[in-house]
């Protein structure tokens, strides 16, 4: 093979010095391939000369990638049109694939798109969609714009195929009729001369091979065109047959008795109308595949008030910019993601959070894009417009998970890629043995089991299969609050049978609050004196014991003097009583006599509360105690995770007391205590080596790095974006229920992928040999392989249904 010498450069990053970039250029150099490379640190750049016949750009990325350090490169989404089977796809995303400075192209049947990852500085989006033009479809680059306007598609193509069926039909039916006619059984149904006339027949069938079955034609053209077969080649290739071997047979007849003639212009024209049917089926059920995202883009604003130039004005939501002050009335929805800068209301949040209950607001406050403001007006400031809101992020990840592959699909695309040049293959055979052997000489029983196999073969359910159920079932998913950010995830899901939940904000919620107060003296009096002493502290169990006790309606009291002990507590003067709040080292320091509140201090410590002695005037006074309390659905929970087969682990930081306490009231037995964010890692990478496929649940930036080392992780939407970011699925709501949901719905959609290739292959593996031996008419074949396409579909659609 001749070399093909390329140059190409690498945007690379995670370089810090000299050493870094000749590190590079060394390991780039030793490769087999690499003609020269060339590493610039200041301009963080890699000049590589290559063969591109032995090796493609990706090789370098990657190479680039196990030596520690990254290349940039970014996504596009295509909007593809002209796909008719899983071999069309498979043949867009194999020149994707092969495009220079492609790294990763996956194309979706169902959905009609390419997500595409490249190198901005080798491709650009323009010569992607060069590259798909040539191979004969349509692309442009996903945007707004277009994507309304691929919508409008979709609704043009079903007008179009309702158009073309009902065309076909009204020219088929009195050739069904004629053919009927020939039956013994059917011998009372009066049939016209007219329609036995071949030349009649003719007239009525060549407007539906040649117009309706125009798009057959030109797929299968371009099909061949690129050295490669699809659905279109099989469906021109036996109508075809059947149309010019009646039309031979009309042409032979002329002069003698032309009714006599077995034609077989109904086969053709019934088969070209059977398909367009399932074609507008298909176009329908795969609109009705997108209705998740359709919903969450329902739920924006159109409009909003916004302060410009001193005026209240309503300008539609695509013009808010950041920093825009907006005025939101009752009832209306929240249009941007904002702070509150003026009023008090109560927001239904249930869109987004799932929490059913109105969530108390006022100023400060951040509030959410397409929310609903209940009851108060309020005035806010945009903080994130367009595609930064929540909402936007929320219909991003659902898209993106909708076009990705899952690892199962692989098997479907291999197999379609190859099948229809078997197919073809298999139907030649099936001809030449009926036509040598099994029926001699008899052309016409022949031909009827090619057109048979040819028809019955088309690969569409095949690559309906996975997209379909992918799109349903993440979608579902969506609409509980379970973001899956790719098809790979949704597929390993099923095989997880460890869950490790983190302790606080996990399993808890996150915030301490007030528990427990013991004194012997008056409640009110003690409880202000507490108070007014916590609120100078900074401190989370401060604040936690001042909410409460203000919660009581207990008014606090300035303080005159105030000092952290750091270890220790506090020691501070209000209303000229000396006041120390804090730990059984403080009340030692200052001489406090404890020993007989002890008992109970160590039976709040056992339930994993943090207990904080109080002594008044060098007098032990009493005790308050605080407690980051689980959830109320975490029992629930963690219940519903042992039912399924999971065994159930708590990480934590905390001491081992504290964690056995909340481990036990959640209902967990196994507990990993006193670790170290780092060390979370570790301990999801020591699960796995013991064969376990693990789920790690967070929701802060310490568990970032366990997130991303576990098989699956799920990080709590209520809490850090980088937590967020690190994971496989966000579960938008703080309830650990949405655990057990996205593995339940994980089961269900690989059960349905499944269920979709059983009889995707079913109806191939089962209808060929039915067809070659002669027990399937080809009508009857384009019934049943339209009906296989449909099936598979409607199938995936009753993910659309299921009940979390």
């Amino acid at each position: 093979m001749s070399e093909k010498v390329q140059e190409s450069q690498f945007q690379i990053t995670g370089m810090t010095c000299a050493a870094c970039a000749i590190r590079i250029e060394k390991g780039l150099k030793k490769m087999e391939g690499v003609k020269d490379a060339n590493v610039n640190l200041a301009l963080e750049k890699a000049t590589v000369k290559f063969d591109g016949s032995a090796m493609g750009t990706a090789d370098i990325q990657k190479k680039v990638r196990d030596l520690g350090y990254d290349v940039v490169t970014e996504k596009t989404e295509l909007n593809l049109t002209g796909m008719t089977c899983a071999a069309c796809a498979q043949r867009i995303e194999k020149g994707l694939n092969k495009q220079d400075g492609v790294i990763k192209a996956n194309v979706n049947l169902a959905l009609e798109k390419a997500s595409v990852e490249y190198n901005p500085s080798i491709v650009s989006p323009k010569e992607m969609i060069q590259r798909v033009e040539k191979l004969g479809y349509g692309a442009s680059v996903k945007s707004d714009e277009n994507e309304k306007e691929a919508v409008d598609h979709r609704l043009k193509e079903i007008e179009k195929q309702q158009g073309k069926f009902v065309f076909s039909l009204i020219l088929s039916l009195p050739l069904l009729w004629a053919m009927v006619g020939h039956f013994s059984f059917t011998s009372f149904l009066y049939v016209p001369d007219a329609l036995m006339n071949p030349w009649v027949q003719m007239a009525l069938a060549t407007p539906v091979q040649f117009f309706i079955g125009k798009q057959f034609y030109v797929g299968a053209y371009k099909a061949l065109r690129n050295k490669s077969a699809n659905m279109d080649v099989l469906v021109a290739l036996g109508t075809s047959a059947a149309y010019f071997y009646s039309v031979y047979l009309a042409i032979e007849t002329i002069g003698n008795n032309a009714h006599s003639v077995g034609l077989y212009f109904e086969t053709s024209a019934i088969l070209i109308t059977l398909i367009i049917l399932g074609k507008l089926f298909e176009a329908k059920a795969k609109g009705r595949s997108s209705e998740a995202i359709k919903k969450l883009m329902g739920m924006q604003a159109k409009t909003a008030t916004v302060l410009r130039d001193g005026a209240e004005i309503e300008i539609p939501l695509e013009e808010v910019v950041t920093g825009d002050i907006l005025y939101v009335k009752p009832g209306e929805k929240i249009p941007v993601d904002g702070e509150i800068l003026e009023g008090r209301t109560a927001l239904d949040e249930s869109m987004i959070t799932g929490e059913s209950l109105p969530v108390d607001k006022t100023v400060g406050d951040t509030v959410i894009g397409a929310t609903i403001n209940k009851n108060g007006f309020i005035k806010i400031k945009a903080t994130k417009v367009g595609k930064d809101t929540a909402l936007a992020q929320i219909i991003k990840v659902v898209e993106e998970a909708q076009g990705s592959k899952a690892p199962i699909q692989r098997l479907a695309d291999s197999i379609s890629g190859i099948f229809v040049p078997i197919v073809v293959g298999i139907a030649i055979i099936s001809f030449l043995i009926w036509y040598l052997w099994v029926s001699p000489g008899n052309f016409a029983a022949a031909l009827e089991i090619l057109i048979a196999v040819l028809v019955i073969a088309c690969p569409c359910a095949l690559g309906l299969a996975t997209p379909t159920s992918i799109m349903a079932g993440s979608g579902r998913a969506a609409e509980y609050g379970i973001l899956f950010k790719g098809g790979e995830h949704l597929e390993m899901t099923h095989r997880i049978n460890t869950v490790i939940l983190d302790k606080t904000g996990t399993i808890t919620n996150g915030t301490p609050i007030l528990t427990d107060i013991i004194t012997d003296r008056e409640e009110a009096e003690f409880l202000t004196l507490v108070g007014s002493a916590e609120k100078q502290s900074e401190h989370p169990l401060a604040q936690a014991i001042v909410e409460g006790i203000k919660e009581k309606n207990i008014s606090l009291k300035d303080v005159a003097e105030f000092e952290a002990i750091p270890g220790y507590g506090i020691k501070t003067v209000v209303d000229g009583k000396e006041v120390l709040i804090g730990t059984r080292r403080l009340m030692k320091k200052y001489d406090v006599e404890i020993e007989h509140a002890l008992p109970q201090m160590d039976s709040l410590e056992k339930q994993g509360k943090t207990a904080m002695l109080t002594a008044i005037d060098g007098v032990y006074a009493g005790i308050v105690a605080v407690a980051d309390t689980i959830k109320e659905t975490s029992t629930q929970a963690v219940k519903r995770l042992k039912e399924m087969g999971l065994e159930v682990i708590m990480i934590t930081g905390d001491n081992h007391q504290t964690a056995e306490a909340i481990a036990k009231q959640a209902g967990i037995e196994h507990v990993i205590a006193e670790v170290l964010p780092e060390g979370k890692a570790e301990e999801v990478k020591r699960l796995q080596q013991q064969g376990k496929k693990v789920a790690m649940i967070g929701d802060g930036i310490n568990d970032a790095p366990a997130l991303a080392v576990a098989d699956i992780g799920m990080a709590i939407g209520t809490g850090t974006d980088v937590a967020m970011e690190a994971a496989d699925i966000t579960l938008i709501r703080g309830d650990l229920n949405s655990i057990a949901d996205a593995i339940f719905m994980s089961r269900k959609t690989i059960r349905n992928i499944k269920q979709n290739l059983f009889w995707a292959f079913g109806y191939n593996t089962l209808g060929i040999p039915v067809a070659a031996l002669g027990f399937l008419a080809p009508w009857l074949a384009g019934a049943a392989m339209a009906f296989s396409s449909v099936s598979v579909v409607l199938n995936a659609l009753r993910l659309q249904r299921v009940k979390l």
